[in-house]
């Protein structure tokens, strides 16, 4: 399911109408814009590849923060991080702030996805990183982020799989839980 759901993704932003890429994910609707002005700490990520960029839309938060991965280990933290400053290279190609002495738990984490349900089913990468974060931190807000294309009848989901409060794409916010 991982290499048919990259391959859509790979294509669908490929042939993404420029203006349609330019306007993707540039403004929050109105209940995730609540969230955020009410965070003290929001995460999101840095695009890789063919994941939306959704960077722009979060500029107005109070603390933004990134995940950082000290080498290919399975935990992951994450970083402040403010527009214009430096990111270096993840062990996987990703981007990710620079290392710091300081890391923090955001109160809302905008997660990338490979494939998701509208039953808040997320199929990641597969490494399992943010399934171990939210499993140490079940409070914390899941919105999942995904070209519509991604989506999928049903997420094969294991035990130790989180779901998502919400998912996001390009053409709906699709609320998942009973959380928001």
């Amino acid at each position: 399911m991982r290499g048919k759901l990259r391959f859509r993704c790979k294509h669908f932003a490929a042939n993404l109408d420029p203006m349609a890429r330019l306007a993707a994910f540039r403004v929050l609707p109105a209940p995730l814009a609540d969230l955020t002005a009410a965070a003290r700490c929001v995460a999101a990520y840095s695009a890789w590849r063919d994941e939306p960029d959704i960077l722009p839309m979060l500029t107005g938060v109070r603390m933004l923060a990134l995940p950082h991965h000290a080498g290919r280990v399975d935990t992951m933290s994450f970083h402040p991080w403010r527009p214009g400053d430096k990111l270096e290279p993840g062990p996987w190609g990703t981007e990710q702030p620079q290392e710091s002495g300081e890391t923090v738990v955001p109160d809302l984490i905008f997660c990338p996805l490979l494939g998701f349900d509208r039953a808040g089913g997320r199929l990641g990468q597969g490494g399992g990183h943010y399934d171990r974060y939210f499993a140490a931190h079940p409070g914390i807000l899941r919105i999942g982020i995904a070209w519509s294309v991604q989506e999928v009848d049903a997420v094969p989901t294991e035990p130790t799989d989180a779901r998502l409060d919400a998912i996001l794409t390009e053409q709906e916010f699709i609320v998942t839980g009973d959380r928001l």
